[in-house]
């Protein structure tokens, strides 16, 4: 028999659409980045792929057991066979290859995922430490400020009574010159 006769095939088209048959929606579902793109277009080709398998298959069970007694063109129905076989053989293997780089590309979905949820945390500690920082700063001006204001006090304080000083000694001076 071919390629595809026998308990194998049927088990592996089957094996190769279960695999993935939950995926495909939640592919169907992803956004619109760059990985997301490439995850939609390798399903849609793998989606092709089954289709084109199926109906590859579907012609070769149509086709006669014997050909060599239903028509004397055998040679032309057995080059088919091949052909389809072949075709059915790289299909298989397209699939299996896109079937890979959709696993890898949601690993990699996942891993960034994960990228962007520590980078979302990491962002919000900053934005507490910043508006901590913010805070203290505010409260570090308000002191400075209140101190200042307490040494221009301090200072016209001193001022005043350096003169009520001088006044005094100028008083003393005189009082002592007219004893």
């Amino acid at each position: 028999g071919g390629i595809l006769d026998g308990p194998h095939h049927d088990g592996l088209v089957e094996s190769t659409t279960k695999g993935t048959e939950d995926a495909v929606p939640a592919l169907k579902t992803t956004g619109d980045g760059p990985l997301d793109i490439r995850l939609k277009k390798l399903v849609e080709e793998r989606e092709l792929f089954l289709e084109q398998i199926k109906r590859l298959k579907a012609q070769l069970e149509g086709k006669p057991k014997n050909p060599r007694t239903e028509s004397p063109e055998c040679g032309d129905e057995v080059l088919e066979n091949g052909d389809a076989n072949r075709q059915i053989s790289d299909l298989k293997f397209k699939l299996a290859k896109s079937e890979q780089e959709i696993t890898t590309l949601e690993q990699n979905v996942v891993r960034l995922d994960a990228q962007v949820t520590r980078y979302k945390n990491a962002a919000e500690n900053a934005e507490k430490v910043e508006d901590e920082l913010k805070a203290e700063k505010r409260k570090l001006q308000r002191e400075l400020r209140t101190s200042l204001d307490k040494i221009d006090e301090l200072e016209v304080s001193n001022s005043h009574l350096s003169k009520r000083l001088e006044k005094m000694k100028a008083n003393r001076s005189a009082l002592l010159s007219q004893q």
